[in-house]
This record gives structure tokens, C-alpha cells and sequence, in this order.
């Protein structure tokens, strides 16, 4: 069995800005509870005004030209100090987010090792931050180009995955001279607030990153509409993306927005059917299907069709419903209330819908389900992709399986939806894979994996309503996070025609 989960003592937290740690001006505050068992209060933290929010921002307006002036190679060397903090807290900070998010302990762990993936791969890149030289059309003339940070970035984060998105948003930030005034999700500041001191204990200065607590709309908005700000990153709905794009677009910032998935698994004919499922388990449940990569949609082939949901079926029952530090968990708690309540409407639509319901779509009975937000795998089968579930993101543990007659159809009923995040192809021929590569409408492709991860050297996001601005991760995040100045060096020494442009 897992070690006992870790006791939170129900403390008021604050605010970090200007590098102290603050109250709100509202006074107020608000707490959070672990999603396994809702009577137990995990802490208070500051419910924040604009005001608070402004404070902050004025704070890394101010701390920006000092870092900005920092020699990347010396950021990269704080941002791998902060690396080996996080390594030797990996345990700690993994049972914080299976405590206040519910996430099994060994998708923390994951989390955790991929946060330490993305932090070690930037801060390389503060050795790596180059421009090009570029040959010039004029005799005796020199042409080259250099990054330069844009200044304060609001770094707005979701719930589903507190470390790993803060770490792949901060982390280039900073690597590129930029100072950060970071909004966690509402429901797990503590892993933020965890997140907040490592960095501290890695020596970086004052202000250079400060992080407000509180809602979207009072401190959310003010990060956005604040023209101190230059940039914004948020991972969230698609709505919210959307808006926050409209409002930035106005004030010309930059925004990077990554969004919703309902990311198909796409089985042929001559799939490997047990390889298929075992993805699809991690894909579908893992997490309790709660990221935005999730296998959200199954399209299988007429031909085997009966054989896969029979083989589907008996896997899904023997998957383990409990809470996240129990060892051997395959389920856990969903991550709210709010959570579970939007699940369980799903559920209720796509019945009403006509959808037939295989498995799963209750509340599990017993006494240790009483205080949590459980909801047992539930597969719907005769799903059509007009229906609700089918074509709307669910965020829970909720799989419809939809019927193609070939290979096309499966492709024309993938792409019918407004997202294009991940999809992922189970099929032993390879022109089929590559033909999948060329047709399907996401930003990530899966073949003969789950549509899940990613590596931190690689970019991530997707197209259509998943994705709006330049890619995460990778050196792609570098693009984001700054400007490409273009410098002409003339050492003729004498007077030159015009140029036209």
C-alpha cells in the first residue's frame, strides 16, 4: 500500500508579490477540499481584487529591466537550481496535487518527472537563446538577428495539471528575461504556492515572479487588460480563450492560448485490438479522463467492431475505483464538484440522446464513495456524431464509441468536430498511418499510442478551437516569449542610397 497521503494543516495562505508574501486588500478569503473526501479543508487562500492583481504587476514591471539585464546563461543557472529543488521535493509536490486535485499518485509522480523535463530543457536554453546572421544585399554591410524579452507575462493556469502547465509557461518566460505575474487555477493553489518556493529557494530575485490567488473575473481580467502586461499565456476552455484572445487582440498583445480537445482514437481493421485497448485505458480513465489530450472519442471499423467492445468491456471492469494514494488505483475522484455535476449532466444528455449506455454512468455505492466526487468509467456504444457527447468536450471519464464503415468515414467523422488537439491511429499498415498523418486535423498525431503526452524538447498544442498562437514547449516556447529584432551594421563608412522599404 501507498504511504499515508500527506496532512495539509488548514492554514491561511497569501499571496507573493515584490517577493513577500500578502494579504488581499479584500480581506476575504476562500478554501479548497480534497476532492476525495470533501470534508476535509485543505486551506484558506487570498480571494484577490484587481488591485491585488494590479500590485503585482506593477512589481514585475518594475523588477523587469534588472532581469532583462541578467545574462541568460545566469538565469539558466537559477532555473536549474530550481530544477534540483523540485527533484528533491518530487514526493511532496506529487502527493500536494494528488491531495488537492484528487489525480492518482502515480499520474503526480508522471507529472512531477515531466515538470523536471520541461524545467532542465529551459534552462539549457539560456545558453542556446541565438539569432541568425543572414547575408545583406549591400557590400561592406552586416545583418543579424537577436531576441529581446517583451516584459510582464500573465501566466494564467488550469486545475488538471497545477505543476507541469505553471512549469512549461514560467520556465521560458523567465529563461527569455521576461518577469511573471502568475494566476494559478482557483481549486489548487497549494501546488502553486509549493511552486512559488522552490523558485525562492533557488536564489531568484525579488518580483521577478509574483503569484496572485482569486477569480478570473477580478484578477483574471486584470491581467489581461492591464497595459503593463505585453503577454498572456492561459491554458483553459475554449470560451475563455476566445474572450481573453478578443480583449488582448484590442490592446495588441500577445496571447497564447491553449484550449479544449475532444481527441479521437481511431481503430482499423487489422488493428492490434489489445494494444488499442491498454492506450485507451490510460487515454480515456487515466486521470479520470480529466486533460486536455484524454481519449475523449473511439471510431471503430464496422468489421471489428463487436470484438473490440467485447474486449473493451472486460477490461474496463476490472479497473480500480479508488481514492488517488491507494496503491494499484486506476480511477480516482473527479476534481470538484462542479466537475462532477457537468459529468453526470453528460451523462444524463447523451441517454436522453439515444446513446446506449454499456457501462458505468453512476456514483459507485459504498461508504468510502460517500465524500468524494467518483463517477464509475461509463462507455457509451451506438453514438452519433451529431450528439453531444460525441462532439463536446466532457472533461470526465465518459467514452463514446462511434461506428465507421472504412477508413475514410472514420477520417471525415474525426475531423467533424471544432477541436483539433491529439488523435491517435491503431492500424498495422502503414500507408494507412502515413495517409492518417497527411488528412487528419489536429496539432498532435498518435500511431499506435494513446493520444496522451508529449516530450518536453517537442511543441504542444493544437489547431482550430485547441489552439490560438505559437506552439508550447520545446524551443518553439522561445518564439512566444520574445521579439526578433532584425540589426543592420553598415561599416562602409560612407553615405548609402536609400533603401525602399
Amino acid at each position: 500500500m501507498s504511504k499515508a497521503p500527506i496532512q495539509i494543516e488548514a492554514q491561511v495562505y497569501y499571496n507573493y508579490v515584490a517577493g513577500e508574501w500578502v494579504r488581499s486588500e479584500s480581506g476575504k478569503t476562500y478554501h479548497t477540499i480534497n476532492p476525495a473526501n470533501k470534508k476535509q479543508i485543505l486551506g484558506y487562500f487570498q480571494e484577490s481584487t484587481r488591485e491585488d492583481a494590479k500590485r503585482a504587476i506593477e512589481a514585475a514591471h518594475n523588477a523587469f529591466l534588472f532581469w532583462k539585464d541578467t545574462p541568460a546563461p545566469v538565469r539558466g543557472e537559477i532555473l536549474f537550481k530550481a530544477w534540483t529543488v523540485m527533484k528533491e521535493r518530487s514526493e511532496e509536490l506529487a502527493r500536494t496535487m494528488t491531495l488537492e486535485e484528487g489525480k492518482p499518485l502515480a499520474d503526480a509522480r508522471g507529472e512531477v518527472k515531466r515538470s523536471l523535463n520541461v524545467l532542465e530543457f529551459m534552462a539549457g536554453e539560456g545558453r542556446r537563446l541565438k539569432g541568425e546572421t543572414v547575408p545583406s544585399e549591400l557590400k561592406n554591410n552586416f545583418a543579424y538577428t537577436i531576441k529581446k524579452p517583451l516584459g510582464v507575462i500573465a501566466v494564467i493556469t488550469p486545475w488538471n495539471f497545477p505543476l507541469a502547465i505553471a512549469i512549461w509557461k514560467i520556465s521560458p518566460a523567465l529563461i527569455t528575461g521576461n518577469t511573471v505575474v502568475f494566476k494559478p487555477a482557483s481549486s489548487t493553489p497549494l501546488t502553486a504556492i509549493s511552486l512559488i518556493k522552490l523558485f525562492i529557494d533557488a536564489g531568484l530575485p525579488k518580483a521577478v515572479l509574483n503569484m496572485v490567488t482569486g477569480p478570473g473575473e477580478t484578477v483574471g481580467m486584470e491581467l489581461v487588460e492591464n497595459r503593463l502586461v505585453e503577454a498572456i499565456s492561459v491554458t483553459g476552455h475554449t470560451e475563455t480563450g476566445a474572450l481573453i484572445y478578443e480583449k488582448a487582440a484590442r490592446m495588441m498583445k500577445k496571447v497564447q492560448c491553449e484550449m479544449g480537445g475532444k481527441n479521437a482514437v481511431v481503430i482499423l481493421e487489422d488493428a492490434d485490438i489489445d494494444l488499442a485497448i491498454e492506450g485507451i485505458m490510460q487515454g480515456a480513465f487515466g486521470s479520470t479522463g480529466q486533460r486536455c489530450t484524454s481519449t475523449s472519442r473511439i471510431i471503430v471499423e464496422e468489421k471489428v467492431k463487436d470484438i473490440f467492445i467485447k474486449r473493451l468491456l472486460e477490461r474496463t471492469k476490472r479497473l480500480k475505483i479508488t481514492d488517488g494514494f491507494t496503491e494499484g488505483v486506476d480511477v480516482s475522484p473527479l476534481a470538484s464538484e462542479s466537475q462532477f455535476n457537468k459529468v453526470m449532466s453528460y451523462i444524463e444528455t447523451g441517454q436522453k440522446e439515444g446513446a446506449t449506455l454499456l457501462f458505468g454512468g453512476k456514483k459507485p455505492s459504498g461508504k468510502e464513495y460517500e465524500d468524494g466526487y467518483y463517477v464509475e468509467p461509463t462507455i457509451f456504444t451506438d453514438v452519433k456524431p451529431d450528439m453531444r457527447i460525441a462532439h463536446e468536450e466532457i472533461f470526465g471519464p465518459v467514452l463514446p464509441i462511434l461506428t465507421a464503415k472504412d477508413f475514410e468515414e472514420a477520417i471525415q467523422i474525426a475531423n467533424s468536430v471544432r477541436y483539433g488537439l491529439s488523435a491517435s491511429i491503431y492500424t498495422s499498415d502503414i500507408n494507412k498511418a502515413f495517409k492518417f498523418t497527411d488528412v487528419i486535423e489536429v496539432g498532435m498525431i498518435h500511431i499506435n499510442s494513446p493520444t496522451l503526452g508529449g516530450e518536453a524538447q517537442l511543441p504542444f498544442g493544437g489547431i482550430k478551437a485547441s489552439g490560438l498562437g505559437i506552439r508550447e514547449q520545446g524551443s518553439k516556447a522561445i518564439e512566444f516569449f520574445t521579439d526578433e529584432i532584425v540589426v543592420y551594421v553598415d561599416y562602409t563608412g560612407k553615405r548609402r542610397e536609400a533603401r525602399f522599404i
